[in-house]
């Protein structure tokens, strides 16, 4: 039952019962329906910065949990680049040195990796920085084992040919031990016999009499022939396939035909005085790719150890070219 108020009336001098008119009923109403809306707003406020409902909770542990994992996944990635690195290393340093190959370089393995938008999609995130840096590895991971990949395909294939490999590397001497007289001059920087100055000397010389035979050190097949009276005089290229190529110059007689295939021991010309020369002999290089190297590294068919290591340390000595 509602309360009746009563107030006094000075102009009649009485106590007079209170009438609340509906306008006034309306505004009080009105008045408790806006406070109860601004208690609320502020209870609700409270709760939404200060208090996480229960679903809010459970996604929060969801997204600690995805924060883990992709630090677990992070740290199983950067080992396993430690694992790709060491398989990358034995296929340079063992594999492909194991078969004449040259190593992959360092672009190529990397290559198709990176771009400057690629994780654009991935930026602006709480997490962007662990997210962005695992799909990166994964990345780099995927791109390198499948450069390996093609590798590993490449080093089966030259398996597959070791034995034409074996056969065709230069693996013996041009000159027979029982010919030759002495050597000359050995692979590096040796004075000119005409000039008088250090120039590198980019084979070795055989030392032997004009009409020596001379063999092929390794199988292929006869890349150039040339006869001129200077520079190398007489000589012959044979090109052993795998980046080997073999030089012989000097010659006085040239028993081969260009085009011609040949096997390691055929005689394919005998020893001269031709072109550049200052007495009979026989100058003779191997070529791996563009560069010159070290014939004696490839007489291991022909030499003892200690013969080997005899004629090591005789080309370690100052000498002159005989061309």
């Amino acid at each position: 039952m509602s309360k009746i108020r009563y107030h006094f009336n000075p102009k009649s001098l009485k106590i007079e019962k209170v009438r609340v008119t509906f306008r006034q009923k309306f505004i009080r109403f009105m008045s408790v329906i806006a406070t109860a809306l601004v208690f609320s707003s502020v209870v609700l406020l409270l709760a939404y910065n200060f208090l996480d409902s229960p679903k809010e909770r459970m996604l929060k542990r969801e997204l600690e949990q995805y924060e883990l994992q992709y630090k677990i996944l992070n740290d199983r990635l950067t080992k396993v680049q430690a694992v790709v690195a060491d398989i990358q290393d034995r296929d340079d340093n063992i594999y492909r040195v194991i078969f004449e190959s040259e190593p992959i370089p360092s672009s190529v393995r990397k290559a198709g990796f990176g771009g400057a938008d690629r994780y654009e999609k991935l930026e602006g995130y709480k997490n962007s920085d662990i997210i962005k840096g695992t799909t990166q590895k994964l990345d780099m991971i995927t791109s390198q084992l499948y450069v390996q990949s093609k590798s590993y395909d490449e080093v089966f294939e030259l398996a597959k040919r070791k034995e034409e490999m074996m056969a065709a590397i230069p693996a013996i001497q041009p000159v027979s031990n029982k010919d030759l007289r002495r050597i000359g001059s050995y692979f590096g920087y040796r004075t000119d016999p005409f000039y008088k100055v250090t120039k590198m000397h980019d084979g070795i010389d055989f030392t032997a009499p004009v009409g020596t035979e001379i063999y092929a050190t390794g199988n292929g097949k006869i890349a150039e022939i040339e006869r001129s009276r200077g520079g190398y005089g007489n000589c012959i290229v044979i090109d052993h396939g795998f980046g080997y190529k073999t030089l012989y110059a000097h010659l006085s007689k040239i028993d081969v035909k260009q085009g011609q295939k040949v096997v390691r021991g055929q005689v394919i010309g005998r020893v001269g005085n031709t072109g550049k020369s200052t007495a009979p002999h026989l100058h003779y290089e191997v070529h791996k790719g563009k560069s010159a190297i070290d014939p004696i590294n490839f007489f291991f068919n022909d030499l003892t150890p200690e013969e080997y290591e005899l004629m090591i340390e005789l080309s370690q000595r100052p000498s002159q070219t005989l061309d």
